[in-house]
């Protein structure tokens, strides 16, 4: 091969080579529509020019060509490219050059800022964004600008890169840029006098276009390993035709006759909804009872609202993975039909992709690309603050779009302030509406720390109307105080439930552990029909659930004999209507939540035909362990609290308006995401990091009289975040057809193909479950979880540790107990 051609990436099937300018030109083009969206797009324009500039080093094209067989090994620049994987810097190239163009202009500053925002981005495509100062002060960035050129190979890089990428880089990093650039930033930050949310926005504004590059370098190199993705994205380019999904929901809506005084309610919360859909573009409120159809409402709203402002997409936040197929089954029912060039919805579930990725999980990783996304809070929040390079590649796909949470206060209390900011920024900056759909709506716009971040939402935003009106004229349970001092013990509470079941004819019983779940099934199971009794908890993956569900409500509706014991999966949105409920104590939040899923549709009736309430009793057990949850401990105490001020209804407005009120006052110091410190590490926190940097001792040389540059702590908040209190690993089950998936990703490395790959990964999703470390420690231990493929670090379950029962476990169930798909 001739030494003057400089290649990127070879095509495995087929040893088709991508040369390296068309590589920085397309990722060009792709990454600047992506920034447009923050009125960025010369600039990332030039990150996908620059982000790979140093592969034109010689070092690097001895490496890649003799990893790819182009060099052969009896040939003089032939190099141990096992050896050197991961060594050869390709990336600080690029950020060098953009750092010492752009920095000579603006005599405040401003250009400084600009390359150290650029150069950022280029420098960590690979890492995830790294820090400024570190968290022990250490200068991380001046140093990696500070790299010498013979690690770096600018000089060399510059001498042999085409000179059409030569012309279009000249073209871009000059002061015009500067100028639009700082501009955008301007509109940010107030540099006189910056605050704390003023030093967020500039490093998420930092973030979003890392997030522009990524996708952009990932999208690339995908399709031209799998050109068919290509030809799929160009078909698709087209702006969303959203008249087509909303004739299809109006048709469907036209058709639902109400048949009863929920059902008319319902309906004119869904009409309050599409009339407010031509608002302005911001942050708004749908608080409606539970049971008040807010699933067709908030489509209603979304649909009609994203047609008007022609925006991208509708992404629907949901809590847990328990609910979005329900979700998506709902919303796929009413706007999909066979035919259709593209399907409207995708499904986001577990996170089956491993953060440290290979060459086929980088090409397979999803990246939100659909009309309708349906997804996880965890994955919400990882894509706006994890570290690496997995989840950021998604941010961008969230501006000119509607963002849907469905049970925000299920929103984590110590992500609050950077969620609020991160909300606010998408809305003011890339036209994203926000909406935040409960019964129960927590005051994250009236928050103790506002300067730290709140919600901007002014009063009127209410989409559904008067909420006190509805919550009255919805009342269909009675909420029975029960607690005691000493507690419940379970051979009490499984008295209570068989009580409430055989009276009533069908019980549902929330608990706040897997543990006590187990255990009051067993009971349970002593005294009812095996045919009647079921357990709900994440322990099963979506595919179990689904069917236990679907039974579940076949039987409710037939009147049939059920009772359930589940985890609080089944509270956020998950359709059912029993009689009775019983509630571990928990917050007053997941109480009424509970309550939703009694009396629902308002159709229970005694032995005369009279419409009667539902009853919902709140216990207390005599042993729990949630001690080291402190969300749950948090809700218990403010719920008990209170349960004992003597409200007329304890799920009232003005009583759940209490229950934050007392919840965020006393919680104020975690929302801020608190980090406790150590011996060599000062206490802190993760908005700390991601702003103003209070308690860093160091700050950049010579800055007189300039506006500042970022310090913030990129990589080590990356590090620190979590979505959940412990992270989870998502293992496939071998049930019903996840045995069939699981056998065709064992093979599937054999002769990669990166769309198939994708396909199963997407499918594997219904059949996977979330385990935790102490859970995940176990498994290893006992030999139970094995790789598809080594180092893919995607799991599957050995069949003898998933029970028809209680889904995964660390114990062996017999044969005849574990196949239930």
């Amino acid at each position: 091969m001739d030494n003057k051609t400089y290649i990127a990436h070879k095509r495995k099937k087929d040893n088709e080579l991508q040369l390296l300018h068309a590589h920085l030109y397309e990722v060009g083009e792709l990454a600047s529509a992506f920034a447009k969206k923050v009125g960025a797009e010369n600039a990332g324009r030039l990150l996908g020019l620059l982000h790979d500039f140093g592969k034109y080093s010689q070092q690097f094209q001895n490496y890649i060509k003799s990893a790819t067989g182009e060099i052969n090994p009896d040939e003089d620049d032939y190099v141990d490219a096992k050896g050197m994987k991961g060594k050869v810097d390709h990336s600080t190239a690029g950020a060098h050059l953009v750092w010492k163009r752009l920095k000579r202009f603006g005599a405040g500053g401003q250009g400084e800022l600009c390359g150290q925002i650029l150069s950022l981005c280029i420098a960590s495509h690979h890492s995830g964004l790294i820090d400024c100062f570190g968290i022990d002060d250490k200068a991380v960035f001046t140093e990696r600008m500070r790299k010498p050129d013979e690690k770096v190979h600018l000089d060399e890089c510059l001498q042999a890169a085409d000179q059409r990428i030569m012309e279009a880089i000249g073209q871009l990093a000059t002061v015009d840029l500067v100028k639009e650039l700082f501009g955008q930033l301007a509109k940010l930050v107030n540099f006189n006098e910056p605050s704390t949310i003023d030093f967020f926005n500039l490093g998420f504004f930092t973030r979003f276009l890392f997030s522009c590059l990524i996708d952009a370098d990932r999208l690339n190199s995908a399709e031209f390993e799998d050109p068919t993705r290509l030809s799929e994205r160009l078909n698709n380019a087209a702006p969303v035709d959203w008249s087509v999904a909303l004739a299809r929901l109006e048709k469907h809506l036209a058709a639902l006759a109400p048949r009863n005084y929920v059902d008319e309610l319902r309906r004119e919360i869904s009409d309050n909804c599409k009339n407010n859909s031509e608002r302005a573009q911001g942050i708004y409120t749908l608080t409606v009872p539970t049971g008040g159809g807010k699933t067709y409402a908030s489509l209603r709203y979304a649909l009609h609202h994203a047609r008007h402002h022609a925006l991208d997409r509708i992404i629907y936040v949901i809590p847990y993975t328990s609910i979005i197929e329900q979700n998506a089954k709902v919303i796929r029912e009413v706007v999909e039909k066979d035919g259709d060039v593209r399907p409207w919805v995708l499904e986001h579930h577990s996170n089956l992709e491993p953060e440290q990725q290979t060459w086929q999980t980088k090409l397979v990783s999803e990246n939100w690309d659909a009309p309708i996304v349906l997804t996880t809070m965890v994955q919400l929040l990882e894509t706006l603050f994890s570290g690496g390079t997995k989840g950021v590649r998604r941010l961008h796909q969230l501006a000119n779009s509607v963002l849907i949470f469905d049970e925000i206060q299920t929103l984590p209390v110590n992500c609050v302030h950077i969620f609020c900011n991160a909300i606010n920024f998408l809305s003011q900056q890339a036209n994203t509406t926000t909406v935040l759909c409960t019964a129960t709506q927590p005051s994250i716009n009236e928050l103790k720390g506002s300067d730290k971040g709140q919600l901007i939402i002014p009063k009127e935003n209410e989409l559904a109307g008067d909420f006190n009106r509805h919550f009255n004229e919805l009342r269909r349970v009675d909420v029975n105080n029960l607690l005691r001092p000493g507690g419940w013990h379970t051979q009490e509470i499984a008295e209570l439930a068989v009580a409430q079941f055989n009276e009533r004819n069908s019980c549902l019983v929330i608990v706040n552990t897997k543990a006590w779940a187990q255990v009051l099934y067993r009971r349970c199971a002593e005294k009812v029909n095996d045919s009647h009794l079921f357990h709900l908890s994440t322990n099963q993956c979506p595919r179990h659930r689904k069917i236990l569900l679907y039974l579940i409500k076949k039987r409710l509706k037939y009147g049939k004999p059920v009772l359930c014991i589940s985890t609080q999966l089944i509270e956020a949105g998950v359709d059912v209507d029993f009689a009775s409920v019983i509630r571990f104590l928990a917050g007053l939040d997941s109480i009424a939540q509970a309550a939703g899923r009694c009396n629902r549709n308002g159709r229970l009736k005694d032995d005369e035909g009279n419409l009667i309430k539902g009853q919902v009793f709140v216990i207390n057990p005599d042993k729990e362990s949630t001690g080291l949850f402190k969300d749950i401990e948090a809700g218990k105490d403010k719920a008990e609290r209170v349960l004992s001020e003597g409200y007329e209804d304890i799920l009232s407005p003005e009583a759940i308006k209490q229950y934050f009120r007392y919840y965020f006052f006393d919680r104020a110091d975690d929302m801020a995401y608190r980090l406790d410190g150590n011996k060599s590490q000062r206490s802190d926190n993760l908005l700390n990091l991601l702003s103003v940097r209070e308690g860093c001792n160091k700050n950049f040389d010579e800055r007189e009289g300039k506006i500042p540059l970022m310090r913030h702590a990129f990589m080590e908040a990356g590090k620190k975040f979590k979505a959940i209190d412990a992270p989870t690993q998502a293992v496939i089950i071998r049930q019903g057809k996840g045995c069939k998936l699981v056998d065709e990703l064992c093979s599937a490395a054999k002769e990669f193909n990166a769309h198939r790959y994708y396909q199963l990964l997407r499918q594997a999703q219904k059949y996977s479950v979330n385990v935790f470390p102490n859970v995940w420690k176990k498994l290893l231990e006992q030999g139970a979880v094995h790789e598809v493929q080594l180092g893919h670090g995607i799991y599957y379950l050995d069949e003898e540790y998933y029970s028809r029962d209680f889904g995964l476990g660390t114990e062996r169930v017999s044969m005849m107990r574990s196949h239930i798909l």
